[in-house]
C-alpha cells in the first residue's frame, strides 16, 4: 500500500488547519503558501473533504476553510480513507472468504490480515490533535521530523 500525493497533501492540509485553528476561515492560498503545495491541487482535496463533512467553507474575500469539528474528532485513518479509499495491503481483501482458503494461500492471506490490522491500528490511533501536539512539541524543541 502506498499513500498517494493526494493523501499526503490532504493530511498536511488538515494538520495546517488544525494548527491554525482560531475559529476563523483560512484562505486556501495561505495554506498552499505555508505548506508549499499547489493551490489547484488543494482545491480538489478540499472538495472531497468538504463533501465528507470534514471542512466548513465560506466564499468571498473573507472566505476560506476551517475544520468542521475539533482536531480530536479526526483520525489519520479517516482522512486517508476519505481521499485514498480502502487502505488494505492487497486489493479485494474484504471480498475474500477466509474459510475457502487452504494451504499456503491461507497462510499468506494471514500475513495480509495482520498487516491490515497493523495499518488500521496505527492510522486510527492518531488524531489531528495528536499531530498538533507533536508539531508544537517539536517546534518548541527546534526539532522537526
Amino acid at each position: 500500500m502506498k499513500i498517494s500525493t493526494k493523501g499526503q497533501y490532504a493530511l498536511r492540509m488538515m494538520l495546517d488547519l488544525a494548527c491554525n485553528n482560531t475559529g476563523e476561515y483560512i484562505a486556501l492560498k495561505s495554506i498552499a503558501a505555508r505548506q508549499e503545495l499547489p493551490e489547484k491541487y488543494l482545491e480538489q482535496i478540499t472538495t472531497v473533504l468538504s463533501k465528507a463533512g470534514y471542512l466548513s467553507s465560506v466564499r468571498g474575500s473573507k472566505g476560506g476553510y476551517r475544520l468542521a469539528n475539533p482536531p480530536a474528532a479526526y483520525t489519520v485513518g479517516m482522512i486517508l480513507r476519505t481521499i485514498e479509499g480502502d487502505l488494505s495491503p492487497i486489493s479485494g481483501m474484504e471480498e475474500v472468504d477466509r474459510n475457502s482458503l487452504a494451504g499456503n494461500e491461507a497462510v499468506v492471506f494471514g500475513v495480509w490480515e495482520e498487516l491490515d490490522k497493523a495499518i488500521n491500528k496505527v492510522v486510527d490511533g492518531i488524531t489531528l490533535e495528536d499531530l498538533v501536539e507533536k508539531y508544537q512539541y517539536d517546534l518548541g524543541n527546534d526539532y522537526v521530523i
